[in-house]
């Protein structure tokens, strides 16, 4: 029994600093990613709204219910007794400011950072997130503009591509009555003007479906 207890001390002894290691290595990598932009001011997210697509303007919201077909009765040859299905993409807006990581330290001409592109995934809540399968596919996208050093900056991009209402899973909805949600995660890059990068990312809910069929 003496021996056996022995032998147990033997084992955490030699576990424990592996252990050890382990969160010592798990938190040094946390905390990398952290620091990992020598930026010296982060890039915030005010806002993260989506525009249902259409043949007028939307209202922005911050779900967005995203039409998967669209009725539209003008101009000729569709009519209200012939309307014509069209697919449309939906538009997002995003309003981005700076915050100093030193908040001692005035914000200056160099820290303002222009947004050059940004990337959108979409997931589900219930883990089922095969692309093209279960949620529409991720894709990357161009939008510039620049974030003043003290002020905001309000961009207009892409949220819901048409060409993803054409393929699976949206493209079943059109004759089902079935309202698929997901979210969708959208992530800016730019860099500052001093050429350090910056990124920021958000999350909007969509649920896609054929309000109109």
């Amino acid at each position: 029994m003496k021996q056996g207890m022995i032998g147990m001390r033997t084992v955490r002894q030699l576990f424990a600093p592996a252990a050890l290691a382990a969160a010592i290595a798990v938190s040094t990598s946390c905390g990398d990613v952290v620091r990992d932009s020598r930026a010296p001011a982060f890039v915030l997210i005010d806002s993260l709204l989506g525009v249902p697509g259409g043949p007028t303007v939307g209202t922005a919201g911050s779900i967005l219910h995203s039409d998967v077909l669209t009725l539209i009765t003008t101009p000729a040859p569709c009519s209200p007794a012939a309307p014509c299905p069209t697919i449309f993409s939906d538009p997002g807006t995003v309003a981005l400011r700076l915050a100093m990581k030193n908040y001692l330290v005035s914000p200056s001409f160099n820290n303002e950072v222009t947004i050059t592109r940004y990337h959108v995934s979409y997931r589900r809540a219930d883990g089922r997130n095969t692309q093209g399968v279960d949620v529409p596919w991720a894709f990357d996208g161009a939008a510039t503009g620049t974030i003043p050093a003290t002020g905001d900056l309000t961009i207009g991009f892409e949220l819901v591509r048409a060409v993803a209402k054409a393929e699976a899973p949206l493209r079943q909805l059109v004759d089902s009555p079935t309202i698929l949600s997901v979210i969708a995660d959208v992530t800016f890059y730019g860099k500052d003007r001093v050429g350090n990068d910056a990124s920021v990312s958000g999350s909007i809910t969509i649920e896609f479906a054929n309000y109109g069929g």
